[in-house]
């Protein structure tokens, strides 16, 4: 069996990656057969509560207010609106929704009690939940918890290196604390990044790096290719190959042998040929729906033919983590603190980043 490492090095991690394409796929498969099912696919929906207007300048993302993507904005869905969308996710195949909102953090309040209760809902549906809502503190964490949170996503987007690259508005030491204040509490942690950006080889690696040496390591990670949106600072980004996909799939695979690997962005320019390499190499997650957030996906039904192709079944809610508990606001030990926490703000000017938001001024 083999055993999860935490002390990964970039030079190892660029030794795996850069293998022989057939050396590579037989040992990421030989560990994803070791750990997991081969043949059980972990299903997630995408659901994005609050979209637009985000204050942050993240260079992939058509959501920054700064940047002119076309990408209408909508205030904070009710309870009822994300009840209908889990069950519809449900009847699709889905054991999990993942609700996103486009903020920079999580803020004490009227709405952050609406999110609470919208993850209360869906988990007495018996599905997992995710939330990804920015930073949050500690007491935001167990507040989610509490509600009957599974996981939090907050990714890394890349290496701390090339961080620099594609964000000013926050620090990536404010990624971290917002994991380290998740694991304080029992939900899981869902964190990944984005390829195609720009990025060096070493970049991945370095992200692969911050990921793997975290302890636990996170129970999910995401691996995205950009979708390169018109009006965003890497509009004009080459498309991610798929040969390059399944090399991190593989690496992710093989540094992070418990890990679910999530199939994520990208897969509508990815053909059934290539998505079923990916899980061969060990990708044993995938989003399904029309929509990620605001970038297309791959219809649910042509994902379940593909399943069927394949031999692939979905995975039930609840089989690496036992179901939370879910406690009512009424019953709840955690109180808002109303608190203002000073996350970072480095403040750099990212060239590319300027000249997007200045466009069409």
């Amino acid at each position: 069996m083999s055993i999860t490492k935490h002390n990964w090095t970039k030079e190892e991690i660029i030794a795996i990656y850069n293998k022989p394409m057939m050396d590579l796929l037989y040992e990421a498969a030989t560990i994803h057969r070791e750990q997991h099912d081969p043949n059980v696919v972990q299903v997630s929906t995408l659901l994005s509560i609050k979209t637009g207007g985000c204050p942050e300048d993240c260079g992939y993302c058509p959501q920054a207010a700064r940047y002119h993507t076309d990408i209408e904005g909508n205030d904070l869905m009710t309870v009822s609106q994300v009840k209908a969308q889990a069950l519809r996710a449900k009847s699709n195949g889905s054991s999990r929704v993942c609700m996103g909102a486009a903020w920079r953090n999580v803020k004490d309040g009227e709405e952050f009690d609406q999110v609470l209760e919208m993850v209360r809902t869906i988990n007495k549906l018996d599905m997992e939940v995710c939330c990804t809502l920015g930073m949050i503190t500690e007491n935001q964490a167990q507040r989610l918890a509490e509600a009957g949170l599974y996981a939090y996503n907050h990714n890394l987007d890349t290496s701390e290196d090339y961080y620099k690259e594609v964000i000013s508005t926050r620090g990536f030491e404010d990624r971290l604390e917002t994991i380290e204040n998740v694991r304080k509490t029992n939900v899981t942690v869902c964190s990944g990044g984005i390829i195609g950006m720009g990025e060096s080889v070493e970049d991945r690696a370095g992200m692969l790096v911050a990921l793997s040496t975290l302890n636990p390591q996170p129970e999910s990670v995401p691996i995205n290719a950009l979708v390169a949106v018109e009006g965003t600072p890497m509009e004009n980004e080459k498309p991610v190959e798929i040969w390059e996909m399944i090399r991190m799939v593989a690496t992710t695979r093989i540094i992070m042998p418990e890990t679910q690997v999530r199939l994520s962005a990208g897969r509508m320019e990815m053909s059934r040929e290539g998505q079923a390499m990916c899980f061969f190499a060990g990708a044993n997650s995938i989003f399904a729906g029309d929509k990620l957030l605001t970038t297309p996906n791959p219809d649910v039904e042509d994902d379940m033919k593909m399943f069927a192709l394949l031999g692939l079944k979905p995975q039930k809610p609840f089989v690496k983590v036992s179901q939370p508990t879910t406690v009512e606001a009424a019953d709840s030990q955690y109180q808002a603190l109303g608190e203002k926490p000073k996350w970072s703000r480095p403040g750099h000017t990212i060239e590319r980043n300027l000249q997007s938001s200045t466009k069409g001024k």
